[in-house]
């Protein structure tokens, strides 16, 4: 009998070795909490979503042979800072080199260095700012469109369906990428012929903007940009409605396109103009979900809403990183992972995916 129990202990021990050896561990330091909480657990969403995707398939397919995918998050707390000294312990403690990235060009930006610091590689589906790729680093590979060029389409399009909208003010929180955007918009509105007449930061994460918002109200501008996230646009548009300030079109980088903002604003989000990086009615195929229209069924079923683009975007990230790592036949080799990603051009439900060689 105690060579029964012996022999039964060690072969569930070895099968309990075998399933440890067939996992790959991917590592996140997300803004679950804080400022950015809204935005950061929208990418933990499709990162969950993805996961069990993969796992009811079997897992990744590296050289013939499938592992499950696990993911270990950790909570930054909507602070870059803490976000790198997050992502340094889940290389250096928890020994994860495969990192998805963070919501927000903030910590993108600071966490990126700590990837390229200790040969890990990223993939990000949640930043935007130009200044990412402007490092010569190696390790970082994004999903979205660059920040200066956020307000683009929308300032053409304004133009163009009314002339006569000829002054703009432009508002934006003082960090990395809303910056960017702003100084985008900024060279767009003067490219297709706006007067800028008010260019105005304010302190990230501020809840009272009635002292931007009186300056605008000064200026009397046909539009308003404001550049910035979530929390920023439920402000302004709150408090212009306070201030009885009436532009003729209303504009935002981030906000309009979350289910939660229409949730808060009720009639007051009518007429405002958002910047999206995608839209659920796309006719994209994808690898992994097998459409843009699946995933969207996949995400209404689990979350009981519709995706946004940070949904998509964060989804997307998961998908590009899994192929990349099929594609290079080893999830230990960073550097045929990094190649494998820098050939990369492949239809996703993000659209087709080719990385450009940007300080690369």
């Amino acid at each position: 009998m105690k060579k029964l129990i012996l022999t039964l202990f060690i072969s569930l021990m070895m099968i309990s070795m075998s399933n440890a050896a067939d996992k790959m561990v991917f590592g996140a330091a997300l803004s679950l909490t804080g400022k950015l909480a809204k935005e950061g657990n929208l990418v933990k969403d499709v990162y969950e979503l993805w996961k069990e995707e993969v796992n009811k398939k079997g897992g990744i397919n590296v050289g013939g042979k499938k592992y499950l995918v696990d993911i270990k998050y950790y909570d930054d707390e909507s602070d870059p800072n803490r976000g790198a000294k997050l992502v340094e312990k889940l290389i250096t403690e928890d020994k994860i080199k495969l990192i998805l990235g963070p919501y927000g060009s903030e910590s993108v930006f600071a966490t990126s260095a700590i990837i390229e610091k200790y040969g890990a590689i990223m993939v990000q589906g949640g930043a935007a700012a130009d200044k990412l790729y402007k490092r010569g680093f190696k390790n970082l590979f994004g999903t979205y469109t660059v920040a200066t060029e956020y307000m683009d389409d929308i300032l053409k399009m304004l133009k163009d369906k009314n002339p006569s909208l000829t002054t703009v003010a432009i508002v934006y929180s003082n960090d990395l990428f809303s910056a960017q955007v702003a100084q985008g918009a900024k060279a767009s509105a003067q490219k297709y012929g706006y007067n800028v007449v008010l260019f105005q930061d304010y302190p990230k994460g501020t809840q009272d903007l009635s002292t931007v918002i009186a300056q605008i109200k000064g200026k009397n501008p046909d539009i308003i940009v404001g550049c910035g996230h979530f929390q920023d646009t439920i402000v302004i548009v709150k408090q212009c409605k306070d201030y009885k300030v009436n532009p003729k079109a209303l504009a935002f980088s981030v906000g309009p396109t979350l289910p939660d903002f229409v949730d808060s604003l009720k009639g007051d989000s009518e007429y405002v103009f958002g910047s999206a990086q995608w839209t659920k009615s796309l006719n994209y195929k994808d690898p992994v979900s097998g459409s843009n229209t699946e995933f969207v069924k996949l995400y209404r079923a689990k979350y009981k809403e519709d995706p946004n683009y940070h949904s998509a975007g964060g989804a997307a990230a998961a998908v590009i990183f899994q192929r990349a790592i099929e594609k290079a036949g080893t999830f230990t080799d960073i550097a045929k992972i990094r190649e494998a990603l820098a050939n990369y051009d492949e239809e996703t439900l993000f659209g087709r995916i080719k990385f450009d060689n940007t300080e690369r």
